[in-house]
């Protein structure tokens, strides 16, 4: 396991990367990172906007607001940029906390007046005068985030109250994010006290435990307080703020017939990775997930705090799975959740997260190397980060030697996680308004967009497709480069102003039926300057029509996440001069993608024949190539793939590895070898 100050190693030098790959500013991309990772836990709504204001006693670089609980989080900073981790002291937290407490005293008393419009500040001082001024805040939560590490007698801040608003004062150090690191990401780590009744349901299998509970609304209402979209990761369904019947039947029963709410409601589906039961009674939930009912739980809660309704009347029953083995728990709980939501019309991108999509970039990320660029010879391997800290974790265990070997091949420039490929690919789109609203917005769209081509095509999703979408992401850091460089960005909405750009080239090409030559990006590693020129000649138009909205129009950043804001945009013409040499023709791409998907389709075959053939075959495929006379003819790595499949340890093969299983089987029956119990050999 890596150290603390390891971790803070790896994360400096990710943000070292950052950096120097989109031209941003280090507090830049340091801000970014941990405001990433505070959103992934659930600490920061998806809302969450960086804006940097630091002025005579007031320091800020981010809001959020969750309105469904009427929190407001205003992020301030602490910045060391050392290579060592430093230590923080207590002026420094009560110094921070100082200017941001005025900063929010401040908006009460409009200081967005005394801003320039057209500025993230601005959109932010201005947001947080408006909730204030309608009551909506009920809740503040001032949160530090630093590169250092606090001792732990000072991470206890007490809570404050200033004109019936609670202020909560949060710590998020180093310590605090190797901490989520090292937690199970799938569960996120985090125990829920409870005092419930149970019994315990005897089940016909050990696969998992099962319980079934009753819980009051006051216990959801606290637990839902707590842990807000944490219990709800793994749910295929957000909260709807009463928009739909099915919550406005939740509201008025919770109102009117609290009494009759365990007779009329369906109750909760949840999972968990373990309980404590002590005299009858669950003591301690972990890893506690709403997988069904999470429109039950919020409606509770948002009506006991929005119309300060009393809830102990109203009772819920409970399903609790607990899975025993917990390297199954992802597989387990993404099963259960996609069981249980029926009641209500579900859209398969709603299960994306477990859609064979992701297991086929990964696939194709570890097996397709990356053209050599900048005079290396060596090439490389892009490394799409499935599942949070994964990169870091398979450098675990590696020695010295074998990590900078891990890292030549896989450097932290080429990492991609799934919020950077949806928002390439949701920009690319042409939907840029999407991408503005934020990762998780950019993440169901995606989700859309693939689910339906998957629908349409099976074979969709290629290696050529890999390729391209790399590319993609290759060009939206460029122009995350070019934007953050550039003379006229004064800081502040850089990323609807890539996204813009580069939906505005897409929408462009596409009206004249051209087609841009992402194999050349992929083949070069690198946008080409003829490229790089028309990129920079868009932003800067983009820039000047995203901050300054129309009369009617609030600010700027509700603007650009409208979509009449791209409406207006795509059709202005910026006079492009396009280079020919950028592009590719209509029969050239269509010739691709088509040999692409035969290619596709050929190893499915494969491996669908290989599933076929059993396990029981493979040990006498083994068998023959372990023969005297015919030691040294297959590679390790054949051997090793072989061996791993007559002992069932491969299950089911990769695309990769199923071609060498049907290589080796054909060849083996070539020359002579007869399995008993004979399975015909097809040709692909």
């Amino acid at each position: 396991m890596f150290s603390l100050e390891e971790f803070h190693q790896d994360f400096m030098q990710r943000v070292a990367v950052e950096t120097q790959s989109r031209g941003m500013s280090k507090h830049e991309a340091f801000i970014e990172s941990i405001r990433d990772e505070l959103v992934k836990d659930g600490e920061l709504s998806e809302s969450c906007e960086l804006a940097e204001y630091n002025k005579k006693d007031m320091e800020v670089c981010g809001y959020a607001f969750d309105e469904e609980r009427g929190e407001l989080s205003l992020l301030v900073s602490c910045f060391f940029q050392s290579d060592t981790l430093q230590t923080l002291t207590k002026a420094q937290i009560d110094s921070k906390f100082k200017k941001l407490k005025t900063f929010f005293k401040e908006t009460a008393n409009k200081l967005y007046e005394s801003m320039e419009e057209g500025f993230t500040h601005h959109s932010m001082a201005y947001n947080i005068y408006t909730y204030l001024s309608k009551n909506m805040v009920e809740k503040v939560r001032l949160i530090l985030i630093t590169d250092g590490k606090a001792t732990k007698n000072l991470l206890v801040i007490p809570n404050e109250t200033k004109s019936s608003i609670e202020i909560e004062h949060c710590i998020r150090d180093m310590e605090y994010l190797y901490r989520m690191y090292k937690l199970d990401d799938s569960s996120n780590g985090f125990e829920v006290e409870v005092n419930l009744p149970v019994l315990v349901v005897k089940t016909p299998t050990e696969e998992y435990n099962a319980y079934l509970s009753v819980v009051d609304g006051t216990t959801l209402a606290k637990i839902y307080g707590d842990y807000g979209s944490r219990l709800l990761e793994q749910n295929i369904r957000t909260f709807l703020q009463f928009k739909g019947n099915v919550n406005k039947g939740i509201r008025n029963t919770i109102e009117y017939e609290p009494e009759m709410f365990f007779a009329y409601n369906n109750g909760i589906t949840a999972t968990a990775s373990g309980v404590v039961v002590e005299n009858g009674k669950i003591k301690k939930i972990s890893n506690f997930q709403i997988v069904n009912g999470g429109q039950t739980i919020a409606s509770i809660y948002a009506t006991s705090k929005n119309k300060k309704n009393d809830v102990s009347k109203v009772y819920v029953q409970m399903k609790l799975s607990v899975v025993a083995n917990e390297s199954k728990q992802d597989a387990f709980v993404a099963k259960v959740s996609e069981c249980a939501n029926t009641q209500n019309k579900v859209n398969k991108s709603d299960f994306f997260s477990n859609s064979p999509f992701h297991r086929d970039f990964k696939e194709y990320s570890k097996n397709i190397l990356a053209p050599a660029r900048d005079g290396v010879q060596i090439k490389t391997y892009w490394f799409y980060e499935r599942v949070r800290g994964e990169y870091l974790t398979e450098q675990m265990y590696l020695t010295s030697k074998e990590k900078n070997q891990f890292l030549k091949k896989r450097p932290k420039s080429q990492l991609v996680d799934k919020s950077l490929l949806a928002k390439s690919e949701v920009a690319w789109l042409q939907a840029p308004y999407v991408v503005s609203n934020g990762a998780q917005d950019s993440f169901k769209k995606f989700a859309k967009h693939i689910t339906e081509t998957l629908e349409k095509d099976e074979f969709s999703i290629t290696g050529n497709y890999f390729k391209e979408a790399i590319a993609r992401i290759i060009m939206f850091r460029q122009t995350e480069k070019i934007v953050s460089q550039a003379n006229w960005y004064a800081s502040g909405y850089r990323t609807p102003c890539v996204a813009y750009t580069l939906a505005y080239l897409s929408h462009y090409l596409e009206q004249r039926s051209s087609f841009l030559n992402f194999m050349k990006i992929w083949e070069e590693q690198k946008v080409s300057a003829p490229l790089q020129k028309i990129l920079a000649h868009i932003a800067p138009n983009v820039y000047t029509h995203i901050t300054n909205p129309p009369v009617g129009n609030t600010n700027a950043l509700q603007w650009c996440r409208t979509k009449l804001c791209w409406e207006h945009i795509e059709k202005i013409d910026f006079n492009l001069e396009i280079d020919e040499g950028i592009l590719t023709s209509a029969e050239e791409q269509k010739y691709i993608n088509k040999e692409a998907k035969k290619d596709k389709k050929r190893t499915t075959d494969m491996e669908k024949w290989i599933f076929v053939t059993g396990f029981k075959y493979w040990p006498q495929v083994l068998a023959y190539y372990q023969r005297e006379d015919l030691a040294g003819q297959l590679s390790t790595q054949q051997m090793d793939i072989l061996s791993k499949m007559a002992t069932g340890v491969l299950n089911p093969p990769s695309e990769k590895q199923a071609k060498i299983l049907y290589e080796l089987y054909e060849n083996a029956m070539r020359e002579g070898l007869v399995i008993k119990q004979q399975v015909d050999v097809p040709t692909f």
